[in-house]
Parts: structure tokens; sequence; C-alpha cells
């Protein structure tokens, strides 16, 4: 954000201020756009990031705002078309599954669907409470080597293998996998700056992170052109015939506050008495 100020020679509140718009133009407009999916097979994953600081330090950290430290992106992605479905920010904790399966729920427009997470036990619940017998249910758990010595202790374990477990229903087990969501967590954590580790681009208050990341599934949903598919995942899903572009992104923030000024301009006025 502040080399787009430095660039473009505006305030940095200026910017700050589009990536507001932008953020809750883009929320609104995947809400409102990516309803009945029509998805086969979906797969949920999480991914880690901080806000301020890291969970670990935000105790001794200066002046540390009420969501700091370690945030994560919760994603559940259509094994076809590669669409992101639904997407939540939070912790990792069992109420943050629930509410991903929930507006998954919403989101989707058939039955049955099989769906695939990792071995994090908060998913077990929250599928069952949200979909019950309606769908196929399989996790992958992932099996990891000892921890990296000193000279990597930046990187991770060495996955040693995986098993797969079905849960209920009646998955197919050569379709329990989160590679597809996996492959697209790293797509974000290159695309995105504050998801980069060990530099000073993570995200310093948890909204904006939130804003960045709404404009994020907006742009990978609706514009970006998948490699392999040759369209967007909107497209490949059905959910549009037209390849968008930033302009339409523009085009959303103009309409969201003409219709922000529109209602208040309708709102009734106070009238002050003076005795």
């Amino acid at each position: 954000m502040r080399s787009i100020s430095r660039v473009t020679g505006v305030s940095i509140n200026t910017v700050t201020k589009l990536l507001v718009d932008a953020g809750r133009a883009c929320a609104e407009f995947h809400d409102e756009a990516v309803r009945h999916v029509k998805a086969q097979r979906v797969q949920c994953d999480e991914i880690w990031s901080f806000s301020y600081a890291k969970a670990n330090h935000v105790l001794s950290a200066k002046a540390a705002p009420e969501r700091a430290g370690d945030v994560w992106t919760w994603t559940a992605l259509d094994a076809d078309s590669k669409l992101i479905i639904s997407w939540l920010v939070g912790p990792r904790v069992k109420d943050a599954a629930h509410s991903l399966m929930y507006d998954l729920s919403l989101r989707l427009g058939n039955s049955p669907v099989q769906i695939t997470t990792d071995g994090l036990r908060a998913y077990v619940d929250a599928v069952w409470e949200n979909f019950g017998e309606s769908v196929d249910f399989g996790q992958l758990v992932k099996l990891y080597g000892p921890a990296p010595d000193g000279h990597h202790r930046y990187s991770p374990p060495q996955c040693i293998g995986a098993i797969k477990h079905p849960m209920f229903g009646n998955p197919d087990a050569k379709h329990i996998s989160t590679s597809f969501v996996e492959r697209q967590n790293l797509t974000m954590r290159m695309q995105m700056r504050r998801f980069t580790r060990l530099t000073n681009g993570f995200s310093k208050k948890f909204e904006n992170h939130c804003h960045a990341l709404a404009i994020y599934f907006v742009f990978y949903n609706w514009i970006r052109i998948h490699k392999s598919l040759r369209v967007t995942p909107a497209m490949a899903a059905d959910l549009t015939d037209k390849l968008m572009d930033w302009s339409d992104v523009v085009a959303m923030i103009d309409n969201r506050e003409l219709e922000t000024k529109i209602r208040q301009a309708e709102k009734p006025q106070k009238i002050a008495y003076k005795s």
C-alpha cells in the first residue's frame, strides 16, 4: 500500500480508503453472485497468516490492537471449476469451522456433494451439523516427519504419508484429496504480499486484511484466467459467461458509493426543537 502511495503520489489515507471501499464492494458481490453452485467435490482447508504481530509476540507488542495475532483464512473450493465457493477469516477454532460450513451449505445448489478436509477435528462436527446425511465426507490426514534442524528452521516438516478417512456418507476414496485447495493456498501466498513470510508486508490491521482478501477472491474467481481451465473459475462453474476485468470492480465501488449516498439522502432528517 505504501508502494502504491509513493508511485502514484497520493496520500496513504487515500489508498487505505480505496482498499476499504473495494473490499466492501467485492465482499458484497461475492455474497450475491456465488450462489447455487453445482459442485460435486468440495475441498476445504485453512492457511495461516498474522495481523500486527504473531500470537507469541502480541503481549510484548506496542499498542497491539484487539485482533492482533494469528489469522487463519478458511476456504472451500470446487475441485472441478476451482471456484472459491466460501471463505472466512478468523481463528482456527470450532466456531470458525461451523461458520464456514454453514455458509457453504447456503451456496451449494445441488445434493449430494462430497466434501474433503484435512484432519482438523472441528470439521467433523461442523459438516455433520450443517449437512447431516446429505453429504459424503472424508478427511485426509497427513503424516509428518521430525521438525527440521536449526539450519532449516523455516522449512516445514517433511510429509511422509497420508491416510484417507471416510467419515460418513459414502465418499469416493479416490477423491478424498485436498490437493487443489492446497495449490490455491500457494497461489494466495504468492500473489498477496500480506501472506509473504519473513517480510514487513504483513497486515497491520485485521479489517484491512479481510478487505484485501475480498478483493483477491473476486480477482481469482472472476478476473484471473485459470491456466489449465482456460477460463475463470466463475465461468467454469457456469456462474457467468463473461470475462470480468478491473473496470468492473471499479464500477462496483462507484455503484456502491452511489447507493450509499441515495440511502443517506432518503433517511428522514431529524428536526431540533428549541424551547
